[in-house]
This record gives structure tokens, sequence and C-alpha cells, in this order.
């Protein structure tokens, strides 16, 4: 589905309907490019727009299908850039991943956009905003597109911390709640959005050094400044990892210690129990002497021996820390 398009002349939109055929004729001219966006097309739809800009067929498949990690290739005079932008659902506690397929040539730049992360629309609104920009040509979309997916990484990592920290707070809270699954949970989303970004980081050096003919060289910069900003994102999702493989070790060594405790307390409570048990078969085997049959106080004493003896223990096992 195409869900913008237009050409540039001079950083302005070029007034009028846009039509596909004979873009790529249009955009030889001096300080003219192409911008086209669309959002999960299927085949037909693109056949007509890798036709029309000579994309090559493994990079058109690539772009259809999606499923790409963070990369660049090159093919021949064109860029095929993937990103995978992120969004954080918190109520479910999900890293939601989209992916853009980026085609990058001298005079054009087609986004294909999969999921719902990252929109473009506010990237290509504040670039026209912006004509002095634009007029760099797709090298500076491209620089923009990327600023605007490492920047939504900020609340995600937001996102992340915020449930992080609850996690650690209930696991040395003193509640006997077990966070066990809501920790590997995280775990695994924290993996998933590392996998998202860490791959992205040496291709960005590679814009920054200006090692593409295709980027004008005054965009190096820009390039370095947003490599930067992913570089601290990849390392506090290392962060985050480390953390909560801690987090999970604690609540095992809590879950253990709880485990201790309450054994500790049922074998205190057995031994116990014990004692007027032990006692009380004793009494209980109807013995012909007994010694308390001829006495009347014989019964009363062995309750009270049995409560003394049990109150003893009660109170040792208490000093002790098993009650």
């Amino acid at each position: 589905m195409f869900v913008d398009a237009a050409l540039y002349h001079k950083g302005r939109r070029v007034e009028g309907a846009f039509e596909l055929e004979g873009a790529a004729r249009r955009c030889e001219e001096a300080d003219t490019f192409c911008w086209i966006g669309l959002y999960e097309p299927t085949s037909e739809e693109f056949d007509a727009v890798r036709r029309e800009f000579d994309l090559h067929e493994l990079a058109v498949e690539d772009a259809i299908h999606a499923h790409q990690r963070p990369k660049i290739d090159v093919y021949d005079d064109t860029l095929l850039v993937v990103l995978k932008p992120a969004r954080y659902v918190d109520p479910v506690e999900v890293v939601e991943l989209g992916e853009i397929l980026i085609f990058v040539g001298a005079k054009f730049l087609i986004a294909v956009r999969h999921r719902e992360a990252s929109k473009l629309v506010e990237v290509r609104r504040q670039l026209e905003h912006h004509p002095d920009e634009l007029a760099v040509g797709p090298g500076a979309v491209l620089q923009a597109i990327f600023d605007r997916v490492v920047d939504d990484y900020a609340s995600v990592l937001s996102g992340l911390d915020k449930d992080i920290g609850e996690l650690e707070a209930e696991v040395f809270s003193d509640s006997a709640s077990y966070p066990t699954q809501r920790i590997y949970k995280l775990k695994r989303e924290v993996l998933e959005f590392e996998q998202a970004t860490q791959p992205l980081v040496e291709p960005l050096l590679h814009l920054a050094m200006g090692r593409y003919e295709v980027i004008p060289e005054e965009l190096n910069h820009y390039f370095a400044d947003v490599h930067d900003h992913l570089v601290r994102v990849v390392n506090r999702i290392a962060s985050f990892r480390d953390l909560l493989n801690s987090i999970l070790e604690a609540n095992l060594t809590q879950v253990t210690v709880r485990q201790n405790n309450d054994m500790r307390k049922i074998s205190a409570w057995i031994a116990i129990a014990a004692v007027p048990t032990m006692l009380a078969g004793i009494w209980g085997m109807n013995f012909e002497h007994m010694p308390e049959i001829p006495q009347v106080w014989g019964y009363p004493a062995a309750l009270m021996l049995m409560a003394i003896v049990c109150y003893g223990l009660h109170r040792k096992f208490k000093k002790s820390g098993w009650l």
C-alpha cells in the first residue's frame, strides 16, 4: 500500500499528484529526487516500483517478505538499509518490533514499512518544514529516519527501566511472591530488543565514516551523532540484561532461603509434637502397673510434663530462629 510519494526539487515538494511512471526520469533533473513510502506492499504493488527504479531482485524479495536483521547491503549503486523500530507496550510488558527497509539511491529513497512501530509520517512532515535539510537529498531523509528510530528507543528503555525497577523491589520485599515467570519474560524482551539494535552499530559507523558514495559527506557528522546515541542505547540494554540476571539469581536465592525457613519451621513443630506423642504412646499401652494408676496426680503430672517439655522446645527453637 502506498502511504505517500512525492518528488522534491531543491528541498520543496513538487505540487500535483505523484505519477510513478516516469518518476525515475524526472529525478534526473538537477536538485530533484523522489521519496516513496509504502506499508506492507504485495508483490504486485511493489513490482511497478522495482521496474521504475531498477531495483535488485534480491533486495526486493527482502523488502516484501521482511524478517531481516538490521543491516546495510550494497546492490550496485543502491543501498538497502534494514532498521528495527520499536515501541514498548507497557500493559503487557512487550517490546513490539517493526521493520523498515529503505532503498537509497542518488536520486530516490523508497521506504517499505512492516508493522506499526515508528511511523514515518512525522519524519516527512518535519523535513518538509526544513527545505534546506531536504535539499541535501535522499541521504538527509535516511539520516532523519535513523534519528527517529533511535530516538524512539528511548521510550522503550524508559518502560523497561520502570518494570525492571518494580521487579527488583518485588524480589527484595517481604512478600512471599515469586516473580520468576515475569523475570524470564522481561529477559526475553530485552534479548529481542538487543538483537534489534546491536547489529546496527557497525553499519551506522560506516555511514558516519562516509563509506557509501550515495551519502553526501556533509552528513557524516550527523550520522556520527546518531551512532553515539545508538551506542548508549546498546550499553543500556546490556546493563538491563545483567541486572535481570542478578535479579533472577537473587530471586532463586530468596526462594531457597524461604524454602529452608519453611522446612525448619515444619521440623521444629514436628519435634515439639513428637514429645507428647511419644509420652502419650507409652501411657497408652495400658500396662498393668503404670506409676500413675494408684496415684490421683499421675495423669495431671504426665500432662504437665508434656507441656513443660513442649514449652522448652518451643523457646529453644524460637531463640535459634527456627520459629
